[in-house]
């Protein structure tokens, strides 16, 4: 039995993630890992419902036992058993995101004997995380890279605080991930977007939203012609709800976006300027990936065969903090470096990353 890794859960971001990266980890490489101070520096230290929710995630999907896993607890050990494929469910009951359920289980389905179904509840368009959409029309075509092959059916939307929305994720294994190489960001050829609201909130303000938001962006950019459709959800909804979610598409493939929800007490065209300029400050930089792409890509790039090379903005603290437990649980070999060409701004940065080659045992 190899020696459990600990890992100091308060380190850099200290939060979620730490736990997510781990967790996925522990599960692929077959190595135990402790936890402790999890989320020590948040205003509710410990486990919230939806972070035991994706450790019991993992948990089911390897087989194996986790220890201290209960709402509020600073420690936990996850001890991986062997892989396997089916149906997997997690629920928080809560609004917790479902889009970081999927972040800390695909990559474990990934190494599983077979495929997979991920039934995952909660909010599909919760604050502090990735909204599903953007699960959905970013991240998936761009880890779709690395080899990875996933099919997201959206069957609910949920909203804060009820949560109720529901995902079923099918992946299919790999033999291995292959590396990327996304360093030439090319030019902006089309931005299109979705404003909407659910539930008890007026139409107008999806309208709102989407006018801010393009009257903003071609300020900026003024060649392009901005798509935003606007939506009333109707039955596809649990609970009310509005947001909304833009995307850029470059020449060479690469994909930005920019989002926000809505809040009691914010004007809409707050909420559409919001994500408007998010949207442009990602794409100023020249890099080929947006700000919260970055992170989410690190462990794809540790497992991979190979050596990756991703063109950014500025480098995140979650990414820091993603790279941090990577190297710590792999042989992967990360190195930051200023992008110096004639399109690099100031901002601009080349992560680079000596994959280890994780292989699927069951091919």
């Amino acid at each position: 039995m190899a020696a459990t890794v600990e890992m100091d859960g308060s380190i850099m971001e200290g939060g979620g993630q730490i736990l997510r990266v781990c967790a996925a980890l522990s599960c692929i490489n077959g190595t135990s890992v402790r936890i402790n101070k999890i989320r020590a520096g948040r205003s509710t230290p410990g486990l919230r419902p939806q972070h035991l929710s994706g450790l019991e995630l993992v948990r089911d999907i390897c087989c194996g036992t986790l220890e201290g896993g209960s709402v509020g607890s600073t420690e936990v050990t996850l001890i991986p058993g062997k892989m396997k494929a089916g149906n997997h469910t997690a629920d928080p009951q809560t609004a917790g995101s479902v889009g970081l359920l999927l972040q800390v289980s695909l990559p474990c389905a990934l190494y599983a004997d077979g495929p997979s179904d991920l039934c995952l509840k909660g909010g599909t368009n919760a604050d502090m995380a990735p909204q599903i959409d953007y699960t959905i029309k970013v991240f998936k075509p761009i880890v779709e890279k690395f080899g990875v092959h996933f099919d997201c059916d959206l069957r609910m939307r949920g909203y804060y605080p009820k949560g109720g929305g529901e995902v079923v994720v099918k992946v299919n294994p790999v033999s291995e991930l292959s590396p990327v190489n996304m360093t030439d960001r090319g030019t902006i050829t089309k931005i299109y977007g979705r404003s909407f609201v659910a539930g008890v909130l007026p139409y107008k303000l999806a309208k709102d939203m989407a006018t801010t938001a393009t009257r903003h962006i071609r300020r900026e950019i003024k060649d392009l012609y901005v798509n935003i459709q606007t939506l009333q959800e109707k039955d596809m909804a649990c609970g009310s709800g509005n947001g909304i979610i833009i995307i850029a598409e470059s020449s060479t493939g690469c994909i930005f976006a920019g989002s926000a929800l809505g809040k009691k007490g914010v004007y809409a065209d707050k909420v559409g300027f919001e994500a408007a300029e998010m949207l442009l400050r990602n794409i100023r930089h020249n890099g080929c990936v947006d700000e919260f792409l970055q992170d989410q890509l690190v462990l794809f790039m540790a497992l991979a065969n190979g050596t990756s090379r991703i063109r950014t903005g500025p480098v995140t603290l979650h990414t820091q903090t993603a790279i941090h437990v990577a190297e710590q649980l792999t042989q992967a070999k990360f190195t930051v470096t200023k992008a110096e060409d004639e399109n690099a701004s100031n901002d601009t940065f080349i992560i680079e990353c000596q994959g280890v080659g994780v292989s699927n045992p069951h091919f």
